[in-house]
């Protein structure tokens, strides 16, 4: 298990190694395509059981993502 943040850890028996918010099997990429979708950060915590922290862990994974990429591309 590799973890990203206290949040966010990757393993490869949990969602084929996608990250995910860390003690459940929900994917980041799930979570950010919720918010990008426009719902409620109050929605996806609720639809996840999720907290505030850890939507907000994913947002920052994301947005270090694609930081990354950006630098990548220069």
């Amino acid at each position: 298990m590799k973890e990203i943040s206290p949040q966010i850890t990757m393993d490869e028996k949990i969602q084929f190694g996608k990250p995910v918010i860390t003690g459940t099997r929900v994917p980041v990429e799930v979570v950010i395509g919720h918010i990008a979708a426009g719902d409620p950060i109050e929605a996806v915590m609720k639809e996840y059981g999720l907290t505030k922290a850890q939507v907000l862990a994913a947002l920052k994974y994301a947005a270090k993502l694609v930081g990354e990429e950006m630098l990548i591309a220069r």
